[in-house]
């Protein structure tokens, strides 16, 4: 039998992010709601890029990440070799 072992992804960069401290509201919203909110508190975010690099390499599919809402970043990921 073979198990396969996944490596869990260090996380503990989420300590620091801004929308740690705000509620994930903001970040996943209704569907047709605005984003805006989340997007000016990652514009302040330290660690927004971390964020936005997390994911993209996980395939993250709901919310704001990064700066990027879904469709933002499924446009990126088109974009991008």
């Amino acid at each position: 039998m073979y198990i396969e072992m996944t490596e869990t992804p260090d996380l503990s960069w989420q300590e620091e992010a801004l929308c740690a401290q705000t509620g994930g509201d903001f970040f996943f919203p209704e569907p047709g709601s605005s984003v805006r909110d989340a997007k000016r508190i990652c514009a302040l975010c330290p660690i927004r890029s971390i964020c936005l690099e997390f994911a993209l390499s996980n395939d993250e599919r709901f919310g704001v990440w990064g700066g990027l809402s879904e469709k933002e970043r499924l446009a990126l990921r088109r974009t991008t070799p």
